[in-house]
């Protein structure tokens, strides 16, 4: 079977390296001079970044932009990727006087981009992975050891399952199989299909008639045939001395066998593309990148090099330069003879699996960050509720799928638009730049009137679900409850009680001589035809306790309005009580002793709070002072 062309199927289900150049994020959110903060601070969340390029790259040009505190908020879609960018950094993080600047970076190429690696790379993985089983169940240890990390936001089941990871690639070849050439060729042959006899002259057209036509010219016919046939990129020592799988590009999936479902782990990566789009095509070098009748003097590989060993370089340096602007990190404890850069002002959170859709629940993220950096394959992720966590003026930055070798022209086109309806959806407009965006998009928040600044103190987040609507926006229409001109406000006393004129509905001071107790209201008379009902009691005033305590049936008496969301208005089939009904606390008679004749007599209560009631629970009334 042959794959169809323009099926995607190449570049696989989990992504082990970026398909752009690595940014500096800085560059592209410019310091703002009104920014609050010693230092000021940049938050900064990565969407599927998967290989912590970007984070690497905006450290080693840190020196070049005003001091700020970075915070990099990453999340991913599968554990395994939070494993490698942990062991990536780890490694990009090394004292000098541990590992040399040579040996660090070729040894960052081996295990970022190729299949089979040398004894020294698997031995180091073993190290490290051993290192962080140990540290993942003890958090003190983890954040005295390795204080630019934060795995705080991670879910206990996720931590475990990360713990996993680290042991299988702490595990010897023969404790964990991993046969990673086998199942490379197998991968292979899926993806190619019948045309997997010819595939020299498939890996050849896909260079030079789509990956060249891109602007990815430097990549060599020659390593990019070997890595499609034997999954290594960068050969910078002597081929025979790659012979050990690298088990940090395997992942898992769930296989059907023989009508069960079965955990499988293998690779299910990029075999279509290849790991050198990162740092392998561009350059602050120019004369890397010079060409001689039309063919680049420098291949992929070497330019990766080249450009890993001066960001490590950087690295280095603005180390020393930024050890002490931050002695808060120091007080936090460190561990003896760690490298000085932990003391840098950053720092890396890695946020749980799948949190893209419900992040902006949260309170600390509500239009927090400054900077939305989002994949290529995880353009899904973009939505209005994801965009209300950007900040007001923030910037959003989208990784387009230049160079995936499976889209037409069309396709990518397509794609192109797309990503500019869902940033525009969710509240993005896109800025202004020279000729069609083919690498990244770029876009800017724009301001929600209403929505967009912190909330007040106290209040709710503005990107949460809205709440209830407070009651004054449940009351009947205002001609029933509004008094006439000239009415004051009633006291506690008057509420249960009524006036004599029917023409308005104003509330009167406590019953005298010639007026009803306000017990005599909730009592239903016994002639139907009076519009009033008449006082059963000679007695005028009654204690306080008669309020709620009226000496009619003790089923009319004391009975309580139902909940908000099954109260309605009342309609001309039924009786009306004010239409007040909406309103907690407000005594209404029995269905059963209702009398049509007490209509509009009694006038809802807004609540306690705005009529001066005493306070008192939800749904209960307390005795008035008379």
């Amino acid at each position: 079977m042959t794959t169809v062309t323009g099926s995607g199927e190449g570049f696989g289900s989990v992504a082990w390296w970026g398909l752009s150049p690595a940014l500096d994020l800085q560059a592209e959110c410019p310091p703002d001079a009104s920014s609050p903060g010693d230092p000021p601070e940049l938050d900064i969340l990565l969407l599927g970044s998967v290989d912590a390029r970007h984070i690497l790259r905006t450290l080693a040009q840190a020196q070049l932009w005003p001091l700020r505190r970075l915070n990099f908020f990453v999340l991913e879609n599968n554990l395994e990727a939070v494993a490698r960018q942990i062991l990536i950094l780890n490694l990009a993080f090394e004292p000098p006087e541990k590992m040399g600047l040579q040996e660090k970076s070729e040894m960052f190429l081996e295990l970022w981009g190729n299949g089979l690696v040398r004894t020294q790379v698997a031995e180091y993985v073993r190290t490290q992975s051993q290192r962080m089983r140990r540290l993942l169940p003890e958090p003190d240890d983890l954040a005295a050891q390795l204080p630019q990390l934060s795995l705080e936001a991670l879910k206990f089941r996720e931590r475990d399952s990360l713990e996993a990871v680290f042991i299988f690639w702490a595990a010897s070849e023969a404790e964990a199989s991993f046969p990673l050439s086998r199942l490379w060729d197998s991968r292979l042959r899926g993806y190619l299909g019948s045309r997997y006899d010819a595939r020299r002259g498939v890996s050849d057209w896909d260079l030079h008639m789509k990956l060249h036509d891109r602007g990815a010219r430097v990549i060599n016919s020659q390593e990019f045939r070997r890595w499609r046939e034997t999954s290594v990129a960068f050969e910078i020592r002597d081929a025979s001395a790659y012979q050990l799988p690298n088990r940090t590009l395997a992942s898992g999936r769930l296989m059907s066998h023989r009508g069960e479902r079965v955990a499988v782990r293998g690779y299910w990566g990029d075999v279509a593309t290849g790991p050198f789009v990162a740092f392998g095509i561009e350059s602050d070098d120019q004369s890397l990148l010079l060409t001689r009748n039309g063919t680049p003097v420098k291949c992929a590989g070497e330019i990766s090099l080249h450009n890993v060993t001066s960001l490590f370089r950087s690295l280095v340096a603005a180390g020393k330069e930024v050890s002490g602007a931050e002695p808060e990190v120091e007080a936090e404890g460190r561990a003896p003879g760690s490298d000085p850069a932990s003391s840098r002002p950053f720092r890396v959170h890695f946020l749980p699996l799948g949190a893209a859709p419900t992040l902006h629940h949260r309170h600390r993220f509500c239009s927090r960050f400054h900077l939305l950096y989002v994949s290529c394959g995880m353009v899904h992720q973009l939505s209005p509720e994801l965009g209300a966590c950007v900040a007001p003026g923030g910037r959003l930055v989208v990784e387009l799928a230049r160079y995936l070798v499976d889209l037409r022209p069309n396709q990518l086109e397509s794609f192109s638009g797309r990503v500019r309806e869902l940033a525009e959806a969710a509240g993005f407009v896109p800025e202004s730049h020279e000729g069609p965006p083919e690498t990244f998009a770029r876009f800017s928040r724009k301001p929600q009137p209403g929505l967009d600044g912190p909330p007040p103190q106290g209040a709710s987040c503005v990107c949460q679900k809205a709440e209830a609507p407070p009651l004054d926006s449940l009351t009947p229409p205002s001609e029933v409850l509004i008094p006439p001109p000239g009415a004051s406000e009633p006291a506690p006393s008057e509420i249960l009680s009524s006036s004599s004129n029917e023409d308005a509905p104003v509330l009167t001071p406590p019953p005298e001589d010639s007026e009803s107790a306000p017990s005599e209201i909730l009592s239903p008379s016994s002639n139907e035809d009076a519009a009033v009902p008449t006082p059963p009691f000679e007695d005028s005033e009654l204690a306080p306790s008669g309020i709620l305590r009226p000496t009619a049936s003790p089923a009319v008496a004391g009975t309580l309005s139902g909940p908000l969301d099954t109260m309605t208005p009342p309609s001309d089939s039924e009786p009306a009580y004010g239409c007040g009904a909406r309103a907690p606390g407000i005594l209404t008679p029995s269905p059963g002793n209702s009398d049509p004749s007490l209509s509009g007599i009694l006038s809802p209560a807004r609540g306690p709070d705005d009529l001066g009631m005493p306070s008192g629970k939800p749904g209960h009334l307390s005795s008035p002072k008379l």
